[in-house]
């Protein structure tokens, strides 16, 4: 066992404290990595606080994980000390079921190891990446391009498979009318990989006041939702649209904003329940779905494109002493657009 530093949650109401942690010995087919940076998810927020349904404490979140590779099972052939590679949010699955078997470990029907808060198969509780070392079986570490800063590429792990794989699977590219709901830690990376795809992006966001940054960071056009001219102006306007706010927003407003046969496609996850006009959706022929992150090989295809096309995250990097501020911030919206733990500070 190796004994590491961490940083915990151990209630819904208290704020994360220095701690340690146990990883496993490394095993054949697993990886020791030195984790250097890890981004803060608002899903961490969620589950340390049991806004997803109870924790079991205490929890090390993070599940947006880069680093480089410190030790390798006698098994391990893809990886080598030294290599660059990432964790993102699942550390196992059954590898058996139909799910599994294509490649969408995401999907898994036995329900897949999470980075943090699952049972692993060892009967422990998984600990995240808020923390210096993780042990995890080589077929759930990916390789990160020498293109990507580590900094900027801990997020991909999670914001950027969130929002590369519905972008691929229904279709952004040339000729295509992509809107992006919210400009957050999630929404920034869309519109930068579905530009990247070459679809026209429109970001859709509460205010004008990030319009600068939208257009930056690769969107045609910007508009507030807060202006009820707004939803007159686009109705019809998308072939897709991705949803990326983790709160109550009004989905049949978005849905008068497809074509017939378009798209929308939650990747937020509110706490809570969200209404929809079944009649409406009918009519159009419009389709509502979501989708989870992505199966491992696509996270990886998902990591070489954004090498390929110089695509990071905007982070913002902290000291482990200002993640319960982060938090905070996080929650008032008020970071451009990703923390990001520098793990060093944690020893």
């Amino acid at each position: 066992m190796l004994t590491v530093p961490a940083y915990a949650a151990t209630s819904a109401t208290e704020p994360l404290t220095p701690t340690t942690v146990e990883r496993r010995d490394v095993g054949p087919h697993d990886v020791l990595i030195e984790i250097q940076y890890v981004g803060i998810c608002h899903s961490d927020i969620h589950n340390v606080r049991s806004e997803w349904g109870p924790a079991s404490y205490p929890v090390v979140p993070g599940h947006e994980v880069a680093g480089v590779v410190a030790e390798i099972g006698p098994e391990v052939t893809r990886y080598a000390v030294g290599d660059r590679v990432g964790v993102g949010c699942m550390v196992n699955s059954c590898r058996e079921c139909a799910p599994c078997l294509r490649g969408e470990e995401q999907y898994c029907l036995e329900g897949n190891t999470l980075t943090y808060g699952s049972v692993d198969k060892d009967g422990t509780l998984t600990q995240g990446g808020y923390s210096t070392h993780i042990v995890v079986n080589d077929d759930f570490v990916v390789r990160i391009p020498e293109a990507l800063p580590l900094d900027e590429a801990a997020p991909l792990l999670c914001a950027g498979i969130t929002t590369y794989s519905p972008l691929r699977r229904w279709g952004a590219g040339p000729g295509k009318e992509v809107a992006v709901v919210g400009l957050g830690g999630v929404g920034h990376m869309a519109v930068k990989i579905a530009h990247a795809l070459g679809a026209q992006v429109t970001v859709l966001s509460q205010s004008l006041k990030k319009k600068d940054d939208g257009l930056r960071l690769g969107a045609d056009h910007y508009f507030a939702t807060s202006a009820p001219a707004t939803f007159e102006q686009l109705v019809g306007a998308f072939d897709l649209i991705v949803n990326t706010v983790s709160a109550r927003v009004d989905l049949d407003s978005y849905l008068r904003l497809l074509k017939p046969g378009g798209v929308l496609i939650s990747v937020g996850a509110p706490a809570e329940s969200l209404s929809l006009d079944v009649l409406s959706l009918v009519m159009h022929g419009h389709i509502c779905a979501g989708s989870l992150i992505g199966g491992i090989r696509e996270t990886q295809e998902m990591l070489d494109f954004c090498g390929e096309h110089g695509i990071g995250a905007e982070v913002e990097i902290i000291p482990a002493t200002k993640i319960n501020e982060a938090f905070e911030r996080v929650i008032a919206s008020d970071v451009r657009y990703r923390f990001v733990i520098d793990t060093l500070t944690l020893v």
